[in-house]
């Protein structure tokens, strides 16, 4: 309930009370009462101006209270009671609250903190939104009030004639005092007006503030936090600068940058205001940067260098202002290259220079650093790293880091230029790397001189080289990825078995539905050979100088040292599997004894250098030690890693029991590898050695799974650790004791029963199944083990079921297993199996598809009863396709082979056979008369009987999809003939007409001597020519049998050529010409490739869609006819002057990424300026069209557009690190205001940004914040139709969503534009905000 106004008068009169407890206590009762209080007019404060009146002069009073607590109370109470004030007393209360007398507290910050809070409370604009009428209140008073308080003078004219009551304003808050300077609190009150209430401002105001804060720049009585501060509000005042305003401002800067004998210090705040400008608007900085740059870019010449290092030598000191010149033109050079990113792209040469040269800049060390910048600039990586003694030389006169920081004098600051410098040179990398990378100065020039500056002996500094460093090793992975295949639980196989092997086609089954949990290696990684030349092999060359310079390392005491050493590391073993082979002897040693030392407590305790930026905890430290032990054994062979393995498990065992469970997790991590080097098939032995190492292991891990007070992450890793442990080693009581794996099995069968470890558990025992022998498992744990599992498919959890089918599918598959099954176990598995026999969820059905056919095999009259075959009929009432299709079948087949086919048969024919689709009920029914034979008491001439005799179209279709699935499984023995379908291509029915032809090809695919020869000549000869399409879509899913009749696909070839022309036939014609392909792909992309330069649109369309068929295919020879020629092919299609063909060419472009992408990625340069110019809006596509009496924009491009962004999310999500960053930035942004498909794509894509490049996303969330403001302000039309009103709701879901997703990742964002969207929307969009963000937090 509201407060009433008897209430309020209540608590003025405490307000004076001696009693400084009183006061305050009836200040946080004003409080409440005020925040209880509604907003608006109707609140009886702004009702009743003398009670609203005396609540201010009250306030204010407190305002200058003696007592700490009562002005601090007194403050939180300026903002509630100025929002809830009449507009007449709005005014009023802002002109007292900058005039607060301070005189009994002398707290001079007061009237400036006060204010503050005043105008956050405020309502604001938000810009592109019509401000409302309290918005506009509000203004009035900043104008009228606040603005001439600041400046000292009245900006704009006041409204009406000027009287006494409007009194000349005093001098400005932001006055310069002779003796005081300018009040850094009054700046700070400016800063934040012009961040609330910017929009709004009149040209006038913003001229006059930016005079002031002008005024306090060129001062000499102001100290630097008064003039950064000014330099803050400077950026902030323009972003509401007209072009024509920028433009004189920045124009006077120049001219103060140009002006002669400019002091150091004054230079200094020149340059920083260049960057504030740069960050704060970079898309309209950036035209001015041709002139600009040259200003930062000299304060960092060479000369300056010079004389800088002279005028060192002349007194052995430096002016510490021309040092922070440098520093902060380091700084604004960073800015310059991350936020003005293309206009910087003509001076990357000379930030380079100027980076490289100040991260040598040590006046300790000028010798040293002049060789280092020499070698920088003219280095030969090859021959520095042919030359062993050069390169231990480079590190030869470096002592101790602690020891030469000892001769530092404590007045030197010249490391901050160098950190800074280390900055800008990261930002530089990122925003170009593909261009240094392309020209080679990342290798020859900028790494080499990286590896020189490892002896850094400023802590921070060094952090930033390794840092770097590391970066360009990752980056230098991710771009040149090795042609060898990995995975979690598959360590890399050897480069010389991967280049030589393509993907093999893979058979439809049920086993492509779901992953290998445990998938078991094929070999020990080996040594990857080098490239000759290439971005790898560059950055090999330089390995053993990286492995030299960070062996020092290890040997100092700084943690984050040691720890950015063993991330670089890790991310060079990362790029060249088998690249420290050679030095492990100088690793393993210092990496296993940070693995084992312990003291480390919960969370860690912080290690900071002296430099006080670089801070690195002892668990994180190990942490990363533990996580490197784990790289070296997924990259390196097990030969090389044996001679450390005693060592290395000692450290992992010890670490597994940490009392910090991250350390633990990373320990158990290791372990898991560590077996995986021990066991088959990488290491073939069983010597004692091995067995003691993986006998300590397992008891490290099988105390963290039995211990109670185990972190349930420990746990769960433990037990998957222990699953790979009996899966690697089954069958080999060498390796792991008999006692051992019966504990350890007991151990899985006990975690199975528990909720939290289930899962975990469930695909352990998977893979144990997948390897299991005769002599591993008993009995009595099989039983227990299924019974378990059975159990678990009723329980509601997705994710269990699919995992517990997973593994039972997998005992089901090892006859070892099933040789323990009994009668009440394969009862029990059915049972629990038949419920799930529907297609709500085809995942799981598959899944018990396959288990029901590996019992039928073994079990086959305990299988199939009554409730069998009712469940399968219900199956195939429903809608399959693809491998849950065939997986069926082969269900199907298995029970007629079984002889138990006749129950099945009849239900099908007498339950289903009219029910369900004709084409898979005559699947079945076919299938099992040709596995059942005689058994199930139907045959091929009862069905021909039946066709011929079928009274109705739904019994015609059903017998011609019978005898297509008969005469398919039959194959050259059928004794079925062409006509038999042909005679009914016909019939009036076209349902009839459609199945028979589907019927004759695949009846036609088994016995293909007989048919396609038939097929061929009634192609040319007959009329029907749009069924027999599909026909021979059924045949050409035999390539092998059609290899043997070159000369009929020929003929087909140019059949379906002329057929595909219509547009009705052109889809599946072009999905057969791309089956051709496949068969054929030398001959047959020869002639597409004439096609597609031919002056015929629609057969280029045709030839586009035939190779984006084709794409999808994994055939070894398709893959090698592609490779010379696919991006050839594409480039053609992407030239099209057709519109739709430019649209087909995007669409098969995408095919090739996802399904072709090492073909596409090597030559993306060639082929992504096209899909970026076809995201653009295209104004002369963009024609209106007379309705009626309504005109309506219609836009020719919107598809092509759409297929573009589709594309370009492909890409991205392909290969990112390869992409023009900024030009991809550049259009996601631009999507982000386009039509509404085009929103959704983007929106997906910023979405994925946000965590691939989290940097460029934080510097574009203004552009991003002005379009998702322009989709919530979208009004339509009264009488908009309710799909225009469904995408207009799903669109503003989609902003808020990415609004959500942005906010978590970047919660202290600065940009001023952004934060007023992210108020703007809090404020109006409370409900849908948190919808989005329940939405987003159920999906993690």
């Amino acid at each position: 309930m509201a407060p009433s106004i008897h209430q309020f008068g209540a608590l003025q009169a405490k307000f004076g009370n001696e009693d400084s407890d009183i006061r305050y206590m009836s200040l946080v009762d004003l409080l409440n009462y005020l925040e209880a209080t509604p907003l608006g007019p109707a609140s009886f404060v702004a009702k009743d101006f003398r009670e609203n009146a005396a609540l201010v002069d009250k306030i204010l009073v407190l305002l200058d209270d003696t007592n700490g607590d009562v002005q601090g109370q007194a403050l939180k109470c300026v903002g509630p009671l100025a929002i809830r004030s009449s507009s007449e007393v709005l005014p009023i209360f802002l002109e007292k609250v900058t005039r607060t007398d301070v005189t009994r507290s002398g707290d001079k910050s007061i009237p400036s903190t006060a204010s503050r809070y005043f105008v956050t409370a405020l309502p604001r604009p938000v810009p592109g939104i019509p401000s409302a009428a309290p918005v506009q209140l509000a203004y009035e008073a900043i104008s009228t009030v606040m603005i001439p308080r600041l400046v000292g003078r009245l900006v704009l004219p006041l409204k009406g004639p000027v009287t006494d009551s409007h009194p000349k304003p005093p001098p400005g808050m932001l006055e310069i005092d002779p003796q005081m300077g300018v009040n850094v609190d009054a700046i700070d009150l400016l800063n934040e007006t012009v961040r609330c209430f910017g929009p709004l401002l009149q040209p006038e105001e913003i001229e006059a503030l930016i005079g002031k804060l002008w005024e306090i720049l060129e001062s000499q009585q102001v100290h630097n936090i008064g003039k950064k501060k000014a330099v803050a509000g400077l950026s902030i005042l323009a972003v509401y600068l007209s072009d024509e305003g920028l433009s004189k401002f920045i124009s006077t800067t120049i001219e103060s940058l140009r002006a002669s004998h400019l002091p150091a210090s004054q230079r200094r705040v020149l340059v920083a205001l260049l960057g504030s400008l740069s960050r704060t608007i970079p898309r309209r900085f950036g035209v001015y940067l041709k002139t600009i740059a040259e200003f930062v870019l000299q304060a960092l010449s060479k000369e300056e260098y010079d004389e800088l290092l002279e005028a060192r030598d002349e007194d052995g000191s430096v002016d510490i202002h021309v040092e922070e010149v440098k520093e902060v033109a380091l700084i604004v050079l960073e800015d310059f290259v991350s936020s003005c990113v293309n206009e910087m792209r003509p001076f990357t040469d000379e930030a380079l220079d100027s980076s490289l040269r100040y991260l040598g800049y040590d006046p300790t060390r000028i010798e040293d650093s002049d060789d280092e910048m020499d070698g920088a600039q003219g280095s030969d990586v090859g021959a520095e790293d042919n030359n062993e003694e050069e390169e231990e030389d480079d590190f030869e006169g470096e002592e101790d880091f602690e020891a030469e920081e000892g001769l530092d004098d404590d007045d030197d600051t010249s490391w901050k230029v160098r950190r800074c410098a280390a900055k800008s040179l990261q930002a530089l990398i990122q925003t170009r790397l593909n261009d240094l990378m392309e020209g080679g100065i990342l290798y020859d020039k900028i790494a080499p001189f990286l590896v020189k500056r490892f002896g850094e002996r400023e802590e921070n500094v060094r952090l930033e080289i390794l840092s770097i460093m590391a970066f360009i090793i990752k980056k230098t992975s991710e771009t040149s990825p090795e042609t060898t295949v990995t995975s979690s639980e598959q360590p890399i196989v050897e480069v010389t078995r991967a280049e030589n092997s393509r993907k093999r086609p893979r058979e439809r089954s049920d086993a492509s539905m779901f992953d290998e949990p445990y998938a078991r290696d094929v070999d020990s990684p080996g040594q990857t050979p080098s490239p000759v030349t290439g971005p790898r092999a560059d950055i090999s060359r330089l390995g053993p100088s990286i492995v030299q310079g960070l062996v020092k390392v290890f040997s100092q005491k700084s943690v984050p040292t040691k720890q950015a050493a063993i991330v670089l590391l890790k991310e060079f073993a990362n790029l060249k599997h088998g690249g420290l082979s050679e030095h492990l002897g100088q690793i393993i040693e210092p990496v296993v004894g940070i693995a084992k030392a312990s003291g480390g407590i919960a969370g860690g305790s912080a290690v900071v250098s002296s430099g006080g930026a670089a801070s690195a905890t002892a668990n994180s430290l190990r942490m990363e030690s533990l996580d490197f032990l784990k790289t070296l054994c997924d990259t390196h062979s097990s030969k090389v890693i044996a001679p450390y393995v005693s060592s290395m498990v000692a450290a992992v065992v010890s670490a597994s029991d940490d009392k910090y469970f991250k350390v633990s997790c990373n320990a158990t991590d290791t372990a898991e590898a560590i077996i995986k080097v021990l066991t088959p098939p990488r290491f073939l032995g069983s010597d004692q050695k091995s067995s003691s190492h993986i006998s300590a292991i397992y008891s490290a891990l099988s105390k963290r799974v039995k211990a109670n007070d185990t972190d349930l992450e420990v746990r769960l890793r433990a037990i998957h650790a222990i699953g790979v442990c009996l899966m690697r080693t089954s069958g080999n009581s060498q390796l792991l004791s008999s006692a051992d794996r019966g504990e350890a099995l007991t151990l899985l069968e006990d975690r199975l029963k528990n909720e939290t470890t289930r899962i975990v558990s469930i695909e352990a025992i998977d893979g144990v199944a997948a390897s299991a022998t005769a002599t591993d498992l008993t009995e009595t744990w099989t039983h227990s083990i299924v019974d378990e599992l059975s159990n678990q498919l009723r329980k509601a959890n997705l994710r269990l079921r699919v995992a517990s089918l997973g593994a039972l599918r997998r005992m089901v598959a090892n006859s070892h297993i099933l040789d323990c099954f009994d009668s009440k176990t394969t009862e029990t598995i059915t049972g629990n199996l038949l419920p799930l026999l529907n297609v709500a969820n085809l995942g799981t059905l598959g899944l018990a598809l396959s288990i029901l056919t590996g019992l039928v095999k073994r079990f086959a009259n305990k299988v199939v009863t009554p409730d069998l075959t009712d469940a399968l009929c219900g199956v195939v009432t429903s809608t399959m396709s693809g491998p849950t299709l065939d997986t069926f079948l082969a269900l199907v087949s298995i029970v007629g082979a079984e002889g138990q086919g006749k129950p099945l048969m009849d239900d099908l024919l007498n339950k289903a056979s009219l029910k369900a689709d004709p084409i898979i009920v005559g699947a079945a029914i076919g299938t099992l008369i040709v596995s059942g034979g005689t058994s199930v008491g139907v045959g091929q001439k009862e069905i021909l009987k039946e066709l011929e005799s079928a009274i109705d179209n739904q019994r015609r279709c059903l017998a011609l999809c019978i005898l297509g699935e008969v005469g398919l499984r039959q194959g050259t023995a059928s004794t079925l003939k062409p006509q038999t379908f042909l005679d009914y291509f016909e019939s009036k029915s076209e349902q009839v007409r459609r199945i028979a032809a589907v019927s004759l090809g695949r009846a036609g695919a088994g016995n293909m001597p007989l048919y396609l020869p038939v097929v061929v000549e009634t192609l040319q000869k007959s009329t029907k020519q749009s069924l027999l399409l599909h026909s021979v879509k059924e045949l050409l899913q035999q390539p092998k049998m059609l290899r043997e009749h070159p000369g009929s696909l020929d003929t087909l070839w140019k059949q379906i050529l002329e057929i595909a022309s219509s547009e009705d036939n052109k889809a599946i014609g072009a999905e057969c010409l791309g089956r051709l392909v496949v068969i054929e792909p030398s001959k047959y992309l020869a002639s597409l490739k004439t096609q597609l330069e031919g002056p015929d649109a629609s057969i280029r369309g045709l030839s586009i869609q035939s190779i984006r068929f084709a794409l999808g295919d994994t055939d070894e020879a398709l893959y090698a006819a592609l490779k010379p020629v696919l991006v050839q092919l594409l480039m053609t299609m992407m030239s099209d002057t057709n519109l739709e063909n430019r649209r087909l060419a995007l669409t098969t472009l995408n095919s090739a990424v996802k399904h072709k992408p090492t073909l596409v990625l090597q030559n993306l340069q060639r082929v992504v300026p096209f899909v970026i110019r076809s995201t653009v809006v295209d104004p002369s596509l963009i024609k209106e069209v007379q309705m009626g009496p309504f005109k309506h924009k219609v836009d020719d491009g919107l598809e092509n557009r759409k297929s573009a962004y589709e594309t370009l999310h492909a890409l991205m999500s392909a290969a990112y690190s390869r992409l023009d960053h900024m030009d991809l930035f550049d259009r996601v942004v631009a999507g982000l205001g386009d039509e509404y498909d085009i929103k959704t794509i983007c929106n997906l894509m910023l979405s994925k940004l946000i965590d691939l490049d989290p940097d460029e996303t934080a510097r574009r969330l203004d552009p991003v914040g002005e379009k998702f403001t322009a989709t919530l302000k979208t009004k339509l039309k009264d009488n908009a139709v309710k799909q225009e009103l469904e995408k207009l709701s799903e669109a503003v879901k989609d902003v808020l969503r990415t609004t959500v997703r942005l906010q978590d990742k970047f919660p202290g964002a600065v940009s001023p534009l952004w934060k007023n969207y992210c108020e703007h929307v809090a404020s109006e969009y409370q409900s849908q905000l948190r919808s989005a963000q329940e939405e987003i937090k159920s999906q993690a």
